[in-house]
């Protein structure tokens, strides 16, 4: 080979060796533009639906607080005898003193009766018309505001409490409603009335449930008695020693005085 052949292969043979180096480079520095592949974009995180939440009934706003009484309520007994009430029960520390006093003077009385008591204690019930006393349905939780919700739920809780007491005595007579508080509402009114049951209210209150002393109590039933009087005390809700201990004496002074009858 001659010299010039020689110097064309040696030539060849490093612009060769020049462009391999140069293909290197590129691949050891990354990808060419043309070449270069577009990152992927991230998974989008799996939605979680939130879980369910339990919300309660919306209450409806109270009615205002009434400023007289409503008509139609009951407040003697239409004859010149009086009768005894006794709410809040039954209560198993106090009831059984109340019907034994009411079993000695042998008189009846009317018990307004709240319906979460009456299904604590359905005994208490059964012996109280086993003893010829008369049920009044006192709500199911002794609410005061009863009289100001809407008309379903007025007839809600009356029911629910007639209910309970049919459970202790089934046909049991329920002839009487008394609002709790006396906070009494037409609508209240009406509602009882649907039920065939008579709003009952009182015409002498001793304030007993404030428990002051027996005689106290004693003393403001007898000044404010009057023929036909309906006398509202309590054997439930409370400490009631100071009522049963007054109404030792004091259901023997109305027999005497006036009578106690039965409401009709």
């Amino acid at each position: 080979m001659n010299a010039r052949a020689v110097l064309a292969c040696a030539l060849g043979l490093v612009l060769v060796l020049g462009g391999c180096a140069d293909t290197d480079r590129r691949t050891a520095d990354g990808p060419t533009p043309s070449t270069a592949t577009t990152p992927p974009s991230p998974s989008p995180k799996p939605t979680v639906s939130p879980k369910p939440t339990r919300t309660s009934p919306t209450r409806q706003p109270l009615r205002p607080r009434p400023t007289k009484m409503p008509t139609g309520l009951r407040r003697t007994t239409g004859v010149r005898q009086v009768a005894l009430t006794f709410d809040d029960g039954p209560s198993p520390a106090w009831t059984p003193k109340i019907l034994d006093q009411l079993r000695s003077a042998k008189v009846t009385a009317t018990f307004c009766l709240v319906g979460s008591e009456v299904r604590h204690h359905p005994e208490l019930v059964r012996r109280i018309v086993r003893e010829g006393h008369q049920l009044c349905n006192h709500s199911w939780r002794h609410d005061i505001d009863l009289g100001r919700r809407t008309a379903a739920e007025i007839r809600a809780d009356l029911e629910r409490t007639n209910k309970a007491i049919r459970a202790a005595v089934p046909n049991a007579k329920i002839n009487f409603y008394r609002q709790p508080g006396g906070v009494w509402t037409p609508e209240v009114v009406a509602v009882a009335k649907q039920f065939g049951m008579s709003p009952l209210h009182w015409s002498v209150d001793p304030q007993d449930w404030r428990r002051p002393p027996a005689k106290t109590i004693s003393k403001r039933v007898l000044a404010a008695v009057r023929p036909g009087s309906i006398v509202l005390m309590h054997d439930g809700g409370g400490n009631r020693a100071a009522t049963a201990a007054a109404c030792q004496s004091l259901i023997g002074e109305l027999k005497r005085h006036y009578g106690v009858t039965r409401l009709s």
